[in-house]
C-alpha cells in the first residue's frame, strides 16, 4: 500500500464537452453504457486499449482523461 498512487479521472468532463451521452460514447468504443458509467465513477479502471479508444472518440489524449495523483 505504501506507494499506491490514485487515479484522477476527467472522463465525465471530456464526454460532456463532446456533447455525448454515456450511451453514445459506449457505442463509439464498443462497450456497454454501464462500463462507461463505472469508469466515470472510478469503479473500473479501463484497459489500455479501452482508454485509447475513449481518448480517440473524444479527440483528446489518455493523459487528458486520466492521471496519477
Amino acid at each position: 500500500m505504501g506507494n499506491h498512487l490514485e487515479l484522477v479521472n476527467h472522463l465525465k468532463e471530456w464526454r460532456k464537452k463532446s456533447a455525448l451521452t454515456q450511451a453514445q460514447l459506449a457505442e463509439a468504443v464498443d462497450v456497454s453504457r454501464k462500463s462507461i458509467n463505472a469508469v466515470e465513477n472510478g469503479v473500473y479502471i479501463p484497459s489500455t486499449v479501452l482508454a485509447l479508444k475513449i481518448a480517440k472518440s473524444l479527440n483528446c489524449t489518455v493523459h487528458d482523461l486520466f492521471e496519477l495523483k
